[in-house]
């Protein structure tokens, strides 16, 4: 079972705010998340596919 994070600890670990997590899910971007009821958690997994997926080589061009 993968841990599940609150919006909180989720920007932790992404050293972002919780108000950039909640705009990036407003727009469908950032990382994949689970409602439960009202409550939004990010899984431990999903976090760090996230920032695989946005990892930049030195000398590669960036995605616009």
């Amino acid at each position: 079972m993968d841990a599940l994070f609150d919006e909180k600890q989720a920007a932790q670990m992404l050293a972002c705010s919780v108000a950039a997590l909640r705009k990036w899910r407003l727009l469908g971007k950032g990382p994949a998340y689970v409602k439960i009821g009202r409550l939004v958690r990010y899984r431990h997994a999903d976090l760090m596919a996230y920032l695989d997926a946005n990892r930049v080589q030195p000398g590669q061009k960036e995605a616009a």
